[in-house]
């Protein structure tokens, strides 16, 4: 292997999926940022799931609100939290019942009606990532998927931002620019300020 041939086209890749990400899922993040401030708003909070890299972007995504996105922005603490990070319960659940109601289950019992259930997968076809989103709409959770095109989850969540690659490494690149930029705008919006036009 090269290196830097190998430096090269990694960087060549991602800038090649760059602007269609941006033509493809600027709408999903608009509306995304929109479904979460409305969240606070009205007094509910975010549920955040993922496996894996996709298990710290949970926890990374959630982080953001409870602690702060920008050190220039004074502002209260947004509720959030990464259902990733529980490893008594998620050790003791899978042992003696089920790894793929890891997230269901804990659904079950924080989830309320307004809250916001984020599930992030890059390949779209988690089980424990899909019932966590079947258990949510039960509870009259709104859901959002963060995931590629095509993954099978966008079917049944209310929103998904779907990154235009088939390469985990790059799909998970592109998550974290989406959920930066979203918890940017919402952080923007919630302390009363303008962003520039």
């Amino acid at each position: 292997m090269n290196p830097n041939k190998y430096i090269s086209d990694q960087i060549l890749e991602f800038e090649k999926i760059l602007p269609i990400f941006k033509s493809k899922c600027s709408e999903q993040i608009l509306a995304s940022a929109d479904l979460i401030i409305n969240c606070f708003r009205s007094g509910n909070k975010l549920l955040i799931c993922g496996n894996g890299g996709s298990a710290a972007d949970a926890q990374h995504f959630a982080a953001e609100f409870v602690s702060s996105f920008s050190k220039q922005i004074t502002r209260e603490s947004f509720p959030a939290l990464s259902l990733t990070t529980d490893s008594s319960f998620i050790t003791a659940f899978a042992n003696d019942f089920s790894f793929d109601e890891i997230f269901s289950r804990q659904i079950e019992s924080l989830g309320k009606t307004g809250d916001i259930l984020i599930a992030i997968t890059t390949s779209g076809a988690s089980t424990n990532c899909l019932k966590a989103v079947s258990q949510a709409k039960k509870q009259g959770l709104k859901t959002l998927a963060f995931t590629k095109v095509g993954g099978e989850i966008a079917k049944y969540t209310d929103l998904a931002i779907q990154i235009p690659s088939d390469n985990t490494q790059h799909i998970q690149e592109f998550h974290v620019i989406s959920y930066h930029i979203i918890a940017g705008m919402v952080e923007i919006q919630m302390s009363g300020l303008k962003s520039n036009e």
